[in-house]
């Protein structure tokens, strides 16, 4: 199915696919592309039949960005007298960073711009040997504004972090995964296998199990040690009473593979 022409979406069992579809413009991030992403990210946080998303990008590009056209053209976000505020509550980087289901970003080719900062939101990145990430903000005249100021020192400590972002170096497959940015590089015709392959694994996972943990990772860069582990009891009561821990106690006795309906 398709969110709109710049949006594919596919379902394979409990993963979901999104892809950005604006090949020809290295998918550089429009108006309507925004929309339908946030959009699309809600509702798959909210479906109980979705365990894990997955985002890349159609053609050589994962996302170049904001399109600049529409920022010359007066349409695009912070074109109206140069410093339009965003619509921060519903971008996509920060419906990425709320969402409680899993996501690996399959990186097919470079991002910069605003396209890396959604890449650095996701909780995995499989990179395509063709990838590039662009931390080019320096060279621009702007910074990391959609995450990547958040990402960035938490992803690689302080002063790797300040070598990156001041720098406004491109970074090749290799040397982002030298650095921590990204989980492995593969060969490009293998991207979308090894990426599938991975979120249907996780998929597999109790799905209740999985996104509480990736929440309580989440909450957890924010407290105290003594706070999050105090938090994370709450978390586990429910799980204690859901089929899936009873399912999951089943299949280890019984020497089985789990059969997990997510409740």
């Amino acid at each position: 199915m398709s969110a709109n022409d710049e949006l594919l979406v596919e379902r394979d069992g409990n993963v979901l696919t999104i892809t950005l579809n604006r090949p020809d413009r290295m998918n550089a991030i429009s108006g309507p592309m925004l929309s339908a992403l946030s959009s699309t990210l809600q509702e798959a946080n909210t479906d109980p039949e979705v365990r894990a998303v997955v985002l890349t990008g159609a053609g050589r590009g994962f996302c170049s960005g904001l399109d600049l056209k529409d920022q010359m053209s007066g349409e695009g976000s912070g074109a109206r007298r140069g410093f339009q505020l965003f619509d921060l509550h519903n971008s996509p980087p920060v419906v990425i960073n709320r969402m409680d289901k899993p996501m690996i970003c399959a990186l097919n080719g470079a991002a910069a711009g605003y396209g890396m900062d959604m890449a650095l939101g996701c909780d995995i990145r499989i990179a395509s040997e063709n990838a590039k990430l662009g931390a080019v903000f320096a060279k621009r005249g702007v910074l990391p504004e959609s995450g990547g100021t958040w990402y960035l020192p938490r992803l690689l400590g302080w002063a790797k972090a300040a070598e990156v972002a001041f720098l406004g170096d491109v970074l090749d497959a290799e040397k982002s995964l030298e650095l921590g940015l990204v989980n492995r590089v593969v060969k490009h015709d293998d991207l979308m296998t090894e990426t599938m392959k991975m979120a249907h694994q996780i998929a597999a996972n109790a799905p209740l199990s999985v996104q509480s943990t990736k929440r309580m990772m989440r909450l957890a860069m924010d407290e105290t040690f003594e706070a999050a582990v105090d938090h994370v009891y709450l978390q586990l009561l429910p799980l204690f009473q859901s089929e899936d821990f009873k399912e999951g106690l089943s299949a280890f006795a019984e020497k089985r593979d789990p059969e997990f309906k997510g409740r």
